[in-house]
């Protein structure tokens, strides 16, 4: 199948283009998963039930009473639908995430037995042990704390370029495992020192010197919540460097004040003979081509929408979003989309998607492009949602062209909207997990583009 990977260009000046000859396997990193058959894939039945533990379990028994959870001793672990290998995929699990234990099976492919993590959702006991205790808590696996929407620090790659070593004693002295170009971002979950230097370990666990590495700087933009009972979006942003405003629906008056950009203000009306001007307050008003303001639109006529399914609409005219809740609007921001005309490869392409797939973070480059101008590589891109094939929502932290056409497909949104469109949507990402696929029980969510 092929899918098309979407990144933005930017980043600390930079430029960054994403292939569309990428396939989804390629783009899914980590997954290296095929999504097919999954609605169909056949549900084998748990044998062997934990003790006193809650649902469908009638034979008790073989595991220890003592054991409560499962503790994941590799990243990326496989979650399967069914104790076999070679069953479809139904997510990943996080290293040393402890997943709720509920039975254990022995199948082919593993020699441990499988275990039951959830709902259709089995690991092989071979990358993992049972524990005593409580299930991982939800907001430990993905989230740093700093309340900036990124899962991880991340650096951009300095001018002399950088390299990277799979075991931390061999940096700066073995040959290097990576070669980092100028411009790769790197995500760095851990600093150690080492003979006066410092080294990260990035998300692909490899030891880059960190003299090599300059800081992704956090940008905090969020959108808002819609009014409840909301029939218009009652608020658009600024997004040019500043916006004048004037007293009147003309240029002929102005107040002397203005306005930066990402300001949030309030949207009332339209008016102006020449030039269109938006009313945002009592007597001020602003040029419309200076404000994004999104439009509210009924679910699509194609799909049945539920009362209160959450499903997510994205204007390409207006560069903004919508997040619904059936009929209701309820949250709505700015994005950068494809900046290519509908039919190019670089453009995001209009129609109603349901998303496929669900990452924390995957990896984005076209190193394998052959015919590339420029490699790049962008690694933990975070809170990926794939819609069309490797077109999808995600966050981006080395622009903030938000607001105007930027990306070679994906729908870029500021970090703090990517996580928390992320959140909104289906299938709902179970703690512990770092990927997850919809069920027939569990579609994923509709994208519509227009």
């Amino acid at each position: 199948m092929r899918a098309a990977s979407c990144l933005s260009q930017g980043g600390a000046g930079r430029d960054f283009e994403s292939s569309r000859r990428v396939t989804a396997r390629k783009v899914a990193v980590g997954l290296g998963l095929a999504v097919l058959g999954l609605a169909g894939a056949p549900h084998a039945e748990p044998v062997v039930a934990v003790p006193g533990a809650a649902g469908p379990w009638s034979n008790a028994g073989d595991l220890p009473a003592w054991a409560e959870t499962v503790r994941i001793l590799k990243g990326d672990e496989p979650i399967l639908v069914a104790p076999q290998a070679g069953a479809a995929r139904r997510g990943s699990a996080a290293r040393e995430a402890r997943l709720p234990l509920f039975s254990a099976k022995m199948g082919p492919g593993c020699r441990a037995p499988w275990y039951a993590v959830g709902p259709r959702a089995w690991v092989c006991g071979d990358e993992t042990e049972m524990t005593r205790g409580a299930p991982i808590d939800a907001s430990v696996h993905t989230l740093t704390g700093e309340g900036d929407g990124l899962p991880y620090r991340y650096y951009f790659v300095g001018s002399e370029g950088s390299f990277g070593y799979k075991k931390l004693k061999d940096a700066d002295i073995a040959e290097p495992d990576f070669q980092f170009d100028k411009g790769f971002a790197v995500a760095i979950l851990e600093e150690r020192g080492r003979d006066g230097a410092r080294y990260g370990r990035t998300g692909n666990d490899l030891w880059v010197p960190m003299h090599d590495l300059g800081p992704a700087h956090p940008f905090t933009f969020q959108g808002a919540d819609v009014p409840k009972g909301s029939k218009e979006i009652p608020f658009a942003w600024v997004t040019t460097k500043s916006t004048r405003v004037f007293a009147s629906a003309s240029s002929a008056r102005p107040t002397g004040e203005s306005l930066t950009e990402f300001s949030m203000v309030g949207y009332f009306e339209e008016a102006g003979q020449f030039e269109k001007f938006t009313r945002i307050a009592e007597n001020k008003w602003v040029l419309s081509k200076d404000i994004r303001h999104p439009t509210v639109e009924a679910p699509p006529p194609d799909v049945d929408v539920a009362a209160h399914e959450h499903w997510i609409d994205v204007e390409l005219a207006t560069q903004t979003i919508v997040a619904y809740e059936g009929n209701e609007p309820a949250y709505a921001t700015i994005i950068s989309s494809g900046k290519g005309r509908q039919g190019a490869y670089n453009a995001t392409p209009k129609g109603t998607y349901r998303i496929w797939v669900k990452l924390t973070s995957t990896n984005m480059d076209n190193l394998e492009d052959e015919n590339a101008n420029r490699y790049y590589r962008m690694e933990n891109v975070p809170w990926v949602q794939y819609f069309e094939k490797g077109v999808g929502l995600h966050g981006a932290f080395w622009h903030r062209s938000f607001g105007h056409e930027r990306s070679h497909g994906c729908v870029n949104l500021a970090p703090r909207d990517a996580e928390r469109l992320f959140w909104f949507t289906s299938p709902r990402l179970p703690a512990g997990w770092t990927a997850i696929l919809p069920t027939k029980d569990e579609q994923g969510s509709v994208v519509r583009v227009r």
